[in-house]
């Protein structure tokens, strides 16, 4: 299993998310299954989807709930970002949520923990 996989939600989707119980955004609903970032992948899923966001939710994900309806592809919608996404297929509960952290956009300041996951290489 890859490292693990993380969700960037605003803060409106986050409250969504709270009340409905799934994790899922108008663009996942568009494409069919559910977008996620690798640790190595969040600042630049930051900075190119988010960069007009003050506060974000990014929530970790438990490899261990998720794992059967994890796929890792091409990015989709493709454009200059390379290698392969963690795309989710199927309904993402809350439940499957291992850490939640609010970033302020003052820094976008990736937490240590997900900065040193990155650094663990692909399999860990």
């Amino acid at each position: 299993m890859k490292n693990h996989v993380y969700k960037v939600l605003t803060l409106d989707e986050w409250e969504i998310a709270e009340t409905s119980g799934l994790i899922i955004t108008a663009l996942d609903q568009k494409d069919g299954f559910v977008h996620l970032s690798t640790a190595s992948q969040l600042s630049a899923t930051l900075a190119l989807y988010f960069s007009q966001e003050d506060v974000i939710v990014l929530l970790q994900l438990d490899n261990s709930k998720i794992k059967d309806n994890l796929r890792y592809e091409e990015p989709i919608p493709a454009g200059n970002r390379k290698g392969e996404f963690p795309h989710y297929y199927g309904d993402l509960n809350i439940d499957t949520i291992s850490a939640t952290w609010n970033l302020n956009r003052a820094a976008f300041e990736i937490p240590i923990e997900v900065i040193l996951q990155g650094e663990q290489g692909p399999n860990a």
